[in-house]
């Protein structure tokens, strides 16, 4: 079994390889990437700087090295979320979530479909509070029925300094397009959601976080939405 790695502080949004985790810092959080399982599943871990209350994002794999990650930050986990109902991204949340016994939550339409029953159902604009951190919770169909991205507005106005916003899009935005869709119309439904719910809504450097892969930007994807649009995938 590989072991799991140091965190590694020198953040570049590919991971080295599995159980390699990498830790960004912004003005008031902190976020651990890390890829699990033999689809190369990213879980994260966002971490309230002030308070250290964390989340969980996607108990997708490797149980026993997630859980040995959390034991080896500093902080208090308070809750998981699992962005939608593939198994893929939820093999190892029954383990971790008893293990934790910490709540878990998921959007409305995909509990059906999840090994734990959510403690929280969420639907689009709820709020998901980690110590001082709001992370706004963001419906968008297509991939799955009940889809959940999450949009951090991590404001440095105490220093004076920018908005950054930290999006957490679960299989719903790649590098290069949407998440994959099997039904007529689900393409579009999804390109519409994410066109409308995150290009419209977040500025260009507003960081992107998916499921599996690498992190981009949506300034470095809005220039290819209508690339997208006409290629139909």
């Amino acid at each position: 079994m590989t072991a799991l790695r140091p965190v590694d502080d020198t953040y570049t949004g590919t991971v080295a390889g599995p159980l390699s985790p990498m830790r960004r810092t912004t003005a008031h959080a902190t976020i651990i990437k890390m890829s699990v399982g033999p689809m190369d599943n990213n879980t994260y871990v966002v971490t309230c700087s002030e308070t250290g209350d964390q989340l969980l994002i996607d108990a997708a794999n490797d149980a026993p090295q997630i859980l040995a990650l959390l034991d080896s930050l500093p902080g208090t986990l308070r809750a998981i979320l699992t962005t939608h109902s593939h198994p893929d991204h939820w093999q190892a949340l029954a383990e971790v979530a008893a293990a934790t016994g910490v709540p878990t939550l998921a959007g409305r339409a995909d509990a059906p479909g999840l090994p734990v029953a959510p403690d929280r159902l969420l639907d689009d604009g709820d709020e998901v509070v980690v110590g001082n951190l709001i992370l706004t919770a963001i419906h968008l169909a297509g991939h799955t029925e009940g889809s959940i991205a999450l949009a951090l507005r991590d404001a440095g106005d105490d220093a004076g300094g920018p908005l950054s916003v930290q999006l957490f899009t679960g299989d719903c935005l790649f590098p290069g397009g949407v998440g994959k869709t099997w039904q007529p119309g689900d393409f579009d439904r999804l390109l519409a959601d994410v066109t409308g719910k995150l290009f419209d809504v977040y500025p260009d450097d507003t960081a992107v976080y998916p499921g599996h892969g690498s992190d981009t930007t949506l300034g470095a994807e809005r220039p290819h939405l209508s690339e997208w649009a006409e290629r139909g995938w």
